[in-house]
């Protein structure tokens, strides 16, 4: 590692300890990720972060190419003994909040020692705002035709997640050394990952 990216991690781990630096071609995009969003996430449609909204997998390929190194950081979220599995999303949501706004810190603090193209991704969907702007329109039957037009309550924290971008996060975990595995209960311990592109 060369002292430049040293002394980054270093400044990094004030902010969050857990971090993993990692090249990004190790870093895997699939077009099948984003169909478990599109076929299976009830958050599909009514969070900024999430598809249809997040960058797609072309878009995230041809971004990953302008980086060379990126950031794992990695949270533990305890479970709630009481929880039933149709909650296990909501039960998360303060853990998620915390994880989110600690990617936005390291983006910043990231950007602020130099890395001015540094940029954030998160795990899941956004849960910093209780009902996102998008969800919001729906309810009042207002249909999304200029991105770029909703204004978000929290668009310098909110990031998109990785898996919206088509990012597989298990094969990217795998090649960087950690052992995912798939939780078979509500009351194992949870981890969530966020990276940061750095460069």
């Amino acid at each position: 590692m060369n002292k430049d990216l040293e002394s980054l991690l270093s400044e990094l781990k004030t902010v969050h300890a857990d971090l993993r630096l990692i090249p990004t071609e190790i870093i895997v995009v699939s077009d099948w990720v984003r169909l478990k969003c599109r076929y299976g996430c009830e958050n599909y449609g009514k969070h900024l972060g999430c598809p249809p909204f997040s960058p797609t997998p072309q878009e995230t390929r041809a971004v990953l190419s302008d980086y060379r190194n990126a950031v794992l950081v990695r949270f533990e979220a305890k479970p709630d003994p009481k929880l039933v599995p149709k909650h296990a999303m909501r039960a998360l949501s303060n853990s998620m909040v915390k994880m989110q706004k600690t990617v936005a810190e390291l983006e910043k603090a990231a950007f602020l020692a130099g890395c001015y193209k540094a940029f954030g991704m998160n795990a899941m969907p956004c849960a910093i705002c209780e009902i996102c702007v998008i969800e919001e329109m729906h309810k009042k039957d207002q249909a999304v035709f200029d991105l770029d037009s909703v204004k978000c309550k929290n668009k310098e924290i909110m990031r998109p997640s990785m898996e919206a971008c088509g990012i597989d996060v298990f094969k990217t975990l795998q090649n960087a050394g950690y052992k995912p595995h798939v939780l078979k209960d509500c009351k194992e311990m949870v981890e969530l990952f966020g990276l940061i592109l750095l460069d």
